[in-house]
C-alpha cells in the first residue's frame, strides 16, 4: 500500500479549507484516510497552517510520500528541510 501525505478539501463554495491527511494513494481526494496531521487556511492572511511535525515525521520516516503542495507546507511549519 502507497501511502501519500496529501489535501482533502473541505469548506463552502468559494471557501476552501483543507486537512492534511495521510492516505492510500489509491484513495479518492476527500475519501478515506489513515491519520489527520493537521490543518491548512489558504483564505487567513497570511496563511495558517497548523501542522502536528512529529506526527508528519513518523509518517515520512515510514515511507509516506508528501504531494508537492503538502511538502512546501510542511517546510513551511518546520517539519522537514526545504
Amino acid at each position: 500500500m502507497a501511502l501519500k501525505i496529501r489535501l482533502t478539501r473541505l469548506g463552502d463554495k468559494k471557501s476552501p479549507f483543507y486537512r492534511v491527511v495521510v492516505a492510500d494513494s489509491r484513495s479518492p481526494r476527500d475519501g478515506k484516510f489513515v491519520e489527520i496531521l493537521g490543518t491548512y487556511n489558504p483564505l487567513t492572511d497570511p496563511a495558517e497552517i497548523k501542522i502536528d511535525n512529529e506526527k508528519a515525521e513518523k509518517w515520512i520516516k515510514s515511507g509516506a510520500i508528501p504531494t508537492d503542495t503538502v511538502k512546501d507546507l510542511l517546510a513551511k511549519s518546520g517539519a522537514i528541510k526545504k
